[in-house]
């Protein structure tokens, strides 16, 4: 046809005749600056924080948030050091400190203010389940300190934080950080010299990392717990950072207003709240107590930033900023007064509330969106047809008839190069993936996660690449009279009809987080519509430049995401156990959020002048960054803070001294052994033990141990049951530990209430963190225990069916009887009803560590984080 563009195929050729409509290499490297750029940018809008005030600002603002203050209690409560439940550093130190705090701000407080003060010493028990395992959590004399800021009515809300904190952690942010940020609060509400209209009360807990027993105790047997109508709950799984707001709710919509009309710095999405209700982070709230066994609403908030620290060392105000307090402090006084001077809080009946869920999300930080779900419907079907629509009427508009059929079978092509792209980019990372597991270099990426980028994010981009380049070789219609241009226009419409399933399907499951490919939609709208006012679609580059502008919105948000992401599970993956690969889990997120970002400029690549060089560029950075991560220390997992002053990286390691000793029907002693007991925290454990820690050895793993084949639980040093269970664990032989002291379960007597059932009494003895694992015998089922009302799900072991029951102390407390009824069908002798599991586990309980122990202590590299406890374990058949 005279005056047509002739279409040329993408072929390495001298003679190649190139068309207006493509593109030289410069637009490869423009895009992949834009990438770039997008990704340091939302990195550096998640790091910034506002300044934090001093005491000097008190004069200019007296009703502030003041981080100097703040920072003056974490420091106290930082430098008792690692608090257990249950040590002289949380139910005396920290207690006493948090007493004389409240003291000094009662005696600053306004006069029209009331302060009231409780110490709540609480006892109970309840079931609780996680990842399908059921257990009892018995806790005995463990410790609250409640304050209430009386208002003009009843109504309360609720502040949340714990001060107890896991075993060799000083817990500045988890929990430290919330308790100081919830004692500034207090001071300066309590120096307003107007009451808030509903009562706000403070509970500091002290048992929330021994399964959230205190915030248990406190919603089901404190006087105040009555009044509370909702509350805020104050974490971390991290060190620092921006707090988001991860769990809302259920099903009260108001609180998300509340969040939007007060908040000055959001940090929120509906995504975060949907990813940890599905389980893949592997922790747990009060926020579960307050909801499950109060019925109250409530939002939970956390840091999650340097997920590395969380529960080690490291997690210490050496490696938090006074800017962290100032940005929490600031977001959660105005919550505070926008809820506790608000209109839901008084109305008495909280049944006629809204109900419903809200989408929320905020903008890379900018700003805060929210509504409900019949309107996210609306908005995610509508844009996901105008989005396929609108730039499809504007391709065919002024078309004839037989063109139609060109931009239909382009648009098909966008389709199916996106899904086609999509499956081989997550088959070509997970294939690395796997290779790298082979090789013994897992997780090479867990201290320099720049390293996905090359290892990961390139591949996938390949993927695509090649997807198109067979795709462009064998499917292009060499008769058709489109240009590049309007090629590469139809192709991006077959990019929004892909987002447009992927929003609809996940709207239709109820999903919120479809809010996420939403966005793409709207933007690619918004730049169709832009350039068919604009009359650019049938230029040769100003629509692409149009096109680019509304994909630089698009480029900070799913950057923003990619970041977010990496930054919460990667350290995670230090964590996740040994069974799973964190290589396919990382490699897939990888491969997923590169589509996310570069889906809509990937059907450019159809316009290249050189496409082939740019994928061999792409796979000389694969293989480059493959070989670094293979064969140099960049691609060491691990690091201290030696080498790395700002983010340490530790290894983390649970090691138990154990003792065991087995009893035979009568109760007497038949045999006992020791040794050290493992717990695989993360893919490489086992290899840091056996050729680091003790080289030559070989670790037993614990379902191989012989006794697993005749004891409930392996007869292992079992404290909690998901970890233990979820986790490989490993044995090594070694001398007995000290031990001045343990939990004992003294036979009483027997009681036959009738031909088939037998009530077995027991006295248990000693004030010590403990298990009891009860697992009848065969025939033999367990009907009532005097430890609840009901006896809840078995967990299943072994093939057994047996109860698990944890037991935490606080204050010392006495000697306590409990009792079992067991039923069975056959008459039963002695050492046929049931076998018994009594585990003493001794956390901080450094006196007790032997030369031995200390010795393999010390054999742990620096890079590791090392969590020492002793343990006793004894077994009875009856």
């Amino acid at each position: 046809m005279a005056g047509a563009e002739k279409r040329v195929r993408f072929k390495e050729d001298e003679q190649q005749v190139t068309s207006v409509h493509q593109l030289g290499p410069t637009a490869v490297y423009i895009a992949v600056l834009l990438v770039i750029m997008s990704g340091l940018l939302t990195q550096f809008l998640a790091t910034r924080l506002p300044a934090a005030l001093t005491m000097a600002d008190l004069e200019r603002s007296p009703n502030i948030f003041i981080a100097e203050r703040a920072w003056t209690s974490l420091k106290t409560l930082n430098d008792i050091g690692p608090k257990p439940v249950g040590s002289q550093a949380n139910e005396v130190m920290a207690h006493e400190f948090l007493l004389k705090e409240l003291q000094s701000i009662t005696s600053t407080k306004h006069p029209h203010q009331q302060l009231d003060i409780d110490e709540q010493t609480v006892s109970g028990v309840f079931n609780i389940s996680l990842l399908d395992q059921s257990m009892t959590s018995m806790y005995r004399n463990v410790q609250n300190v409640v304050v209430r800021l009386a208002g003009k009515g009843a109504q309360s809300l609720l502040l949340n934080c714990h001060f107890d904190s896991v075993a060799s952690s000083p817990g500045a942010s988890d929990d430290g950080a919330s308790c100081a940020v919830m004692l500034e609060v207090l001071r300066v509400l309590s120096r307003n010299s107007e009451r808030n209209r509903h009562t706000i009360t403070f509970l500091f807990n002290g048992a929330e990392e021994t399964m959230l027993q205190a915030g248990h105790g406190f919603i089901t047997q404190h006087a105040w717990a009555a009044d509370v109508r909702a509350f805020l709950n104050l974490e971390s799984s991290g060190s620092g950072g921006k707090e988001i707001l991860f769990q809302a709710g259920p099903q009260h919509p108001w609180l998300i207003e509340a969040y939007a009309r007060s908040i000055r710095h959001p940090y929120a999405h509906a995504f975060g709240e949907e990813i940890f209700q599905l389980g893949l982070i592997p922790s747990d709230t009060d926020f579960r107590m307050f909801r499950d066994y109060g019925e109250v609403p409530g939002m939970d908030f956390a840091h999650i930033a340097n997920g590395y620290r969380y529960h080690t060392r490291y997690d210490s105000m050496d490696f938090l900023s006074l800017n962290v307090l100032q940005r929490t402090g600031d977001n959660i006084l105005q919550l505070t007064r926008e809820l506790a001077n608000g209109d839901e809080l008084a109305i008495a009946d909280p049944t006629n509330l809204p109900v419903g869920q809200k989408v929320f999300f905020d903008f890379v930080g900018l700003f805060f969106v929210q509504y409900d779900i019949a309107t996210s419907r609306i908005i995610n079907f509508s844009l996901s047809t105008l989005a396929t629509v609108v730039p499809l009427l504007m391709l065919l508009h002024n078309r004839k008839s037989h063109g139609y059929l060109n931009v239909l079978r382009e648009c098909g092509f966008g389709l199916a190069a996106t899904i086609l792209g999509t499956v081989f980019s997550f088959i070509s990372c997970t294939t690395i993936a796997r290779q790298m597991d082979f090789l013994g270099n897992s997780m090479s990426w867990y201290t320099n996660t720049y390293l996905i980028l090359g290892m990961y994010c390139c591949p996938a981009l390949l993927a695509h690449c090649f997807v198109y380049l067979f795709l462009t070789a064998f499917y292009s219609n060499s008769k058709s009279d489109l240009t590049h241009g309007e090629m590469t226009q139809a192709r991006l419409v077959g990019v929004n009809i892909f987002w447009a399933i992927i929003t609809v399907s996940a709207t239709l499951a109820g999903f919120r987080s479809a809010y996420i490919c939403m966005v793409l939609l709207l933007c690619s709208l918004a730049s169709s519509v832009a350039n068919s006012l604009l009359g650019n679609g049938k230029t040769t580059r100003t629509w692409i430049y149009i096109h680019l502008l509304f994909q630089l919105p698009v480029l900070l948000w799913t950057t923003n995401f990619y970041n977010v992401l990496i930054e919460l599970f990667v350290p995670i993956t230090g964590r996740f156990g040994g069974t799973r690969n964190p290589e396919i889990f990382i490699s897939l997120l990888a491969a997923a959020f590169t589509l996310l970002c570069c889906s809509y400029l990937i059907p450019f690549i159809a316009q290249l002048r050189s496409m082939m060089s740019f994928t061999a560029k792409l796979s000389a950075i694969t293989v480059l960054t493959l070989l670094v991560a293979c064969s140099t220390p960049l691609g060491f997992p691990y690091q201290d803070e030696s080498t790395a002053a700002s983010a340490p990286t530790p290894q983390r390691h649970y090691v138990t001294h154990t003792f065991r000793v087995f009893h035979d029907e009568l109760g007497l002693y038949k045999g006992s052994d020791s040794g050290y007991f493992f717990q695989e925290m993360d893919r490489n454990t086992r290899r840091t033990i056996e050729q680091l820690v003790v080289p030559g050895a070989k670790l037993s793993s614990m379902r191989q141990m012989e006794s697993c084949d005749n004891q409930l639980f392996c007869a292992a040093p079992f404290y909690s049951l998901w970890h233990q269970m979820r986790f490989n664990n490993y044995w090594l032989p070694g001398p007995e530990p000290v031990f001045d002291n343990m939990v004992t379960m003294s036979y009483q007597s027997t009681e036959e209430l009738d031909a088939h059932t037998k009530r077995l009494r027991f006295v248990i003895d000693g004030s010590i963190q403990s298990s009891i694992i009860i697992g009848p015998k065969e025939g033999v089922k367990l009907i009532q225990w005097s430890i609840m009302d009901y006896v809840p799900q078995p967990v299943l072991f072994g093939g057994r069916e047996v109860y698990f029951l944890s037991i935490t102390h606080g204050l010392p407390g006495g000697p306590w009887p409990i009792s079992i009824d067991l039923q069975f069908a056959q008459p039963k002798e002695v050492g046929e009803l049931v076998d018994i599991v009594v585990t003493t586990k001794f956390w901080e309980y450094h006196h007790m560590h032997t030369s031995e122990f200390e010795q393999l202590l010390a054999s742990f590299p620096s890079w590791a984080h090392v969590v020492p406890s002793v343990a006793v374990v004894s077994v009875f058949p009856l």
